[in-house]
């Protein structure tokens, strides 16, 4: 079934509809969600490369069967807006990819971006041009109680919010992280290592961000 998004012009007023293929085909700007996770942690110091900054951020493998960025790690959820829904449909993602039920109330805004890039799938060019709704949400579920959606994503995995931080402004190479990946169709306890290259390509200032803002929920709820 054909997916329709609301387009926009350069200032963000409305112009229509167009379908996916359409929109990324021509670098039409659509609104995109994205809701990260983090859990309070209150690890001992010196758990982590800079000690525990008493939070985890949780984020997501994407599937290997996705038509971009497929076994990447990313966004703890995140999706397109389909014509006539809104930001508060964030709340959608969540349940899809994640399995977690939450009222849109629970979320704090972090805020909007504008991102554009373009590449090449299958052969196809195209440009994305996305004005994404930016979300934390504080969990206390642990990884093993997420519900995962094989189809977009294949493990979840969370790290010390500082080790995070760290490695994106290029302090630290790698980091070990753990988390859960799908397996036959259950979760299984992972570990890997990742380096800034194994998450989406973006502004390295947008994580930095991002993760900073995601501490401070957890530590100061």
């Amino acid at each position: 079934m054909a997916e329709f998004f609301d387009v926009y012009d350069e200032r963000g007023n409305w112009t229509g509809t167009a379908e996916r293929s359409e929109v990324h085909a021509r670098g039409l700007w659509h609104h995109t969600v994205h809701c990260w996770l983090v859990r309070p942690d209150k690890g001992e110091v010196g758990d982590d490369i800079n000690g525990s900054s008493g939070a985890k951020i949780l984020f997501q493998q994407r599937s290997g069967n996705k038509d971009t960025n497929p076994g990447s790690f990313d966004i703890t959820a995140a999706g397109h807006l389909e014509a006539g829904e809104s930001p508060k449909d964030v709340v959608r993602e969540l349940e899809e990819e994640l399995g977690a039920r939450v009222a849109f109330e629970q979320l704090v805004e972090f805020g909007i971006i504008r991102e554009e890039e373009s590449g090449e799938v299958g052969g196809v060019p195209y440009i994305d041009a996305e004005v994404s709704h930016v979300y934390g949400l504080v969990t206390s579920l642990s990884l093993m109680e997420f519900q995962l959606q094989e189809e977009e994503v294949s493990g979840l995995y969370e790290a010390d919010a500082d080790d995070m931080i760290a490695l994106m402004e290029g302090k630290v190479k790698e980091v070990t992280v753990q988390g859960v990946q799908l397996r036959e169709g259950e979760l299984q306890a992972a570990e890997t290592v990742i380096t800034c290259s194994s998450f989406v390509s973006r502004d390295y200032g947008y994580y930095i961000a991002i993760f900073k803002f995601l501490r401070d929920l957890a530590v100061n709820p």
